[in-house]
C-alpha cells in the first residue's frame, strides 16, 4: 500500500516539463537499482499514446522541507474584489430582462438587466421638466439680452430715458440668473436619471450595465421578479486576476508573511505548480480554529484558472525546516499499484511519437497533496509516464510475462 507519511507545507513541488522527446537508459534509482524490483514492457504506438491520454516527462530532483506530518494547506480561489463588481437595483421595480448567463464575458456599458421602475418614470420625467424649463428660461434671457442691446442704442440717440435702461439691464442679468439656476437643476436631473440607468429607454424603464469589461460570475435577477433598492442582481469579475485564499496553523505563522512566496496546485492542472506571493495576513489568528488567514493575488491572464477552484497550497517552511536534502518527488498519477507494490512506467519514445514502456517497483517516502518522494527507483533524468499510467498498467496486464505479474 502506498505510504502515508506527509510532507511539510514547505515541499518544493517537482516541476516537470512535459514531453515526448528524449531518451533515458538509466535504469538506478540515485545510482543504485531498487532491491527486489523487476520490470516488464510493452510498445505504445502514436495512436495507443494519444487515445491513453500517455504523456512523459523527466524526473527532477527537488529541495524536500521540513518531513514532518504537518500537511499541505487547502486553499480556494476565489474573485479579486479589487476588480469585482456586485450590481443590484439601483431603485425598486420589477425585472424585465436579464441578457447575460453566468460566465459569459462581457463588455464595459454593456446593458445586463432591464427594470420598469416608478423610480424611473419619476426621474425621466423631472430631467423632461427640467430640459423644458432650460428652454423657456434660455428664450427669455436671449430676449433680455435683446432688449437691453436696443436700450442702450436708443439711449445714444437719446431716444428713452436713462431709467428705462436700467431697467433693461436688470431684467437681463435676471433672465441669466434663472437660466444658470434651470441649467444647474437640469444637470442634477441628468444625474438622478443617469444614475438609475434611466436615460435612453423607454418611459419608466432604466438599464444596469456592466461598469467595466469582465466574466459574469452570478446571475442573481430573474425576469418577473420585484426587487427592492440595493436587491443584488448580477456579479461581475475581471478573472485576468484571482486571489487566493488559505487558512494556515498557528506553528506557520512567524513564516508567512507579506511577501513569502507559496506554491500551489489545482485538481484541474495538476502538473502546473504555481508559486505567487502572499499578499495580505490577517492581523491575528482566528480564536475558533486557531489559524492565520492570508492570500496572495495570482496572475491568470489566459483565464485558465477559475473562481471556487480548490487548490493544495505550500506555505513556506518554517526556519527550523530550511535546510533539507534533495530528492525525486512524482505527481499521484506517476504512480499505480500492481499486486499492492508501488509502480511507475519509464518511457523510451520512438521517432514515430510511440514509446517503448517499462514497469518498474519503487518506494515511496513522504507524500503531500497530490505529490509523492520516490526514496527508490526512479532517478533524475529518467522519462516517467505522469499521464495515462492507468491505461499502460492495462495494456501490460495484457502482455504480462514471468518478469512482473499485473
Amino acid at each position: 500500500m502506498i505510504s502515508r507519511h506527509r510532507l511539510a507545507p514547505g515541499l518544493v513541488v517537482l516541476a516537470l516539463a512535459c514531453s515526448r522527446t528524449g531518451e533515458s537508459d538509466r535504469t538506478e534509482a540515485a545510482g543504485e537499482p531498487a532491491q527486489g524490483s523487476s520490470s516488464t514492457d510493452v510498445m505504445f504506438s502514436l495512436a495507443q499514446v494519444q487515445h491513453g491520454g500517455v504523456r512523459w516527462a523527466p524526473a527532477l530532483q527537488a529541495s524536500v522541507r521540513g518531513m514532518t506530518s504537518a500537511e499541505a494547506l487547502p486553499g480556494q480561489l476565489v474573485p479579486d474584489e479589487d476588480h469585482t463588481a456586485r450590481l443590484g437595483a439601483p431603485a425598486g421595480g420589477r425585472v424585465l430582462s436579464v441578457s447575460v448567463s453566468p460566465g459569459e464575458r462581457v463588455e464595459a456599458g454593456r446593458v445586463l438587466v432591464t427594470l420598469a421602475s416608478p423610480g424611473a418614470a419619476m426621474a425621466q420625467s423631472d430631467l423632461a421638466k427640467a430640459a423644458a424649463v432650460v428652454s423657456s428660461r434660455r428664450a427669455q434671457a436671449a430676449y433680455a439680452r435683446a432688449a437691453r442691446e436696443r436700450a442702450n442704442r436708443l439711449l445714444l440717440l437719446k431716444a428713452i430715458p436713462r431709467q428705462e435702461v436700467e431697467k433693461a439691464v436688470a431684467d437681463d442679468e435676471l433672465a441669466r440668473s434663472e437660466l444658470t439656476q434651470a441649467e444647474a437643476e437640469q444637470a442634477r436631473a441628468q444625474a438622478t436619471a443617469a444614475a438609475l440607468g434611466a436615460i435612453g429607454h423607454a418611459a419608466g424603464e432604466l438599464a444596469i450595465r456592466a461598469p467595466s469589461a469582465g466574466v459574469v460570475l452570478e446571475r442573481l435577477a430573474v425576469p418577473g421578479a420585484v426587487v427592492e433598492p440595493g436587491t443584488p442582481l448580477v456579479v461581475i469579475t475581471d478573472t485576468r486576476t484571482l486571489w487566493l485564499t488559505l487558512d494556515a496553523p498557528e506553528g506557520l505563522a512567524g513564516a508567512l508573511r507579506v511577501g513569502a512566496a507559496v506554491r500551489f496546485v489545482v485538481p484541474a492542472f495538476p502538473f502546473d505548480t504555481v508559486m505567487v506571493r502572499v499578499t495580505a495576513v490577517a492581523a491575528g489568528l482566528d480564536p475558533a480554529t486557531r489559524t492565520l488567514a492570508a492570500r496572495a493575488t495570482v496572475p491568470n491572464p489566459a483565464g485558465r484558472l477559475k473562481p471556487a477552484m480548490l487548490a493544495t497550497v505550500f506555505p513556506p517552511a518554517p526556519a527550523t525546516a530550511r535546510n533539507a536534502p534533495q530528492a525525486i518527488v512524482l505527481p499521484d498519477s506517476a504512480v499505480q499499484l500492481v499486486d499492492g507494490v508501488p509502480t511507475v512506467f519509464f518511457a523510451m519514445p520512438d521517432d514515430k511519437g510511440g514509446a517503448h514502456l517499462m514497469a518498474r517497483r519503487v518506494e515511496l517516502g513522504a507524500r503531500a497533496g497530490n505529490q509523492v518522494v520516490v526514496l527508490r527507483g526512479v532517478a533524475a533524468g529518467d522519462l516517467v509516464v505522469v499521464a495515462g499510467a492507468f491505461a499502460v498498467k492495462a495494456e501490460l496486464k495484457k502482455a504480462a510475462s514471468p518478469k512482473m505479474e499485473m
